[in-house]
């Protein structure tokens, strides 16, 4: 089922320069694996060593944090908008 995938510039290196394009996934884990495979280096920007998402990483299903869903075991629906978001720092 495609779901249209958001990233952010520090993120878009790794998927050919774009900023939005079409995945499948049943599921937001599924939907890491599928980039993944499609764009190797996508997952160890999302995920630690042990497969968990990373915690500055932040991934929205339709505006909603994954944390509070259901973490990669979210189910995702054909048409819904998933957005990876690196939590920025920085400052004076």
């Amino acid at each position: 089922m495609p779901v249209t995938v958001h990233v952010t510039s520090v993120i878009q290196q790794a998927v050919n320069g774009q900023r939005e394009f079409a995945a499948d996934g049943k599921t937001v884990g599924e939907l890491i694996d599928n980039i993944e495979r499609d764009y190797p280096g996508f997952a160890t920007r999302i995920m630690d060593e042990q497969g968990d998402l990373r915690r500055f990483v932040n991934i929205y299903l339709n505006d909603e944090d994954v944390r509070y869903l259901g973490g990669k075991d979210t189910p995702l629906s054909d048409g819904d908008s998933v957005s990876f978001l690196p939590a920025l720092a920085g400052g004076i």
